[in-house]
């Protein structure tokens, strides 16, 4: 039997960081395995965002530590995430939305003073419209956040914060301790 490989100890702390944070009811977090290939250590978390009970966004966080560094990071860690959520088809339609949804994600790095540096990504905004045997629902629509970046610290439970304040944003949740008002049809009288 092989004996336990040793975590470094700046990635073990930064796990325990990612796995130290609660995230608000809706969101539901799950570690996954996570890819192999682009760094020595790894460790990932799947999300899905429920509203009234359905799943509404979904996202993966990935944690990535070289100890030799890298570059391109400027630094060790390397947070990497891909967000997706179905939006109304006027939303994903709007030019500025690839703009706001970039926002979300800096916005709430800063909200949580989650340290951070060599920040990228993309927005990606589609729409499907349904033909033939699979011919069903209106157009359907979604946008798709890829980003990555350099925490400047190991305590990462800020980050994970973020994060999950990125799935809400994108999901539609209201900002906790907000109740959405419900909707409500005006009744037409004849």
């Amino acid at each position: 039997m092989a004996a336990p490989i040793a975590l470094p100890d700046t990635f073990a702390r930064a796990v325990a960081g990612l796995r130290s944070a609660t995230p608000r009811p809706e969101i539901l977090l799950e570690e996954v395995g996570a890819p192999q290939r682009l760094a020595p250590y790894s460790f990932a978390l799947s999300a899905s965002v429920l509203r009234d009970g359905d799943e509404v966004a979904t996202g993966r966080l990935i944690l990535l530590h070289d100890p030799a560094g890298h570059e391109a990071w400027q630094g060790t860690l390397r947070l990497v995430t891909y967000v997706t959520a179905e939006l109304e088809a006027d939303l994903a339609a709007d030019p500025l939305l690839p703009g706001v949804g970039w926002t979300w994600l800096t916005d709430a790095l800063d909200a949580q003073e989650a340290g951070h540096r060599a920040i990228g990504g993309t927005i990606t905004q589609t729409m499907s419209t349904r033909f033939g045997e699979l011919a069903g629902p209106p157009a359907a629509a979604d946008i798709e956040i890829r980003a990555s970046w350099t925490p400047t610290g190991i305590g990462l439970a800020p980050h994970l914060y973020a994060w999950c304040t990125l799935l809400a944003s994108t999901a539609g949740l209201p900002p906790p301790g907000i109740t959405a008002l419900p909707e409500h049809r005006r009744a037409t009288t004849g």
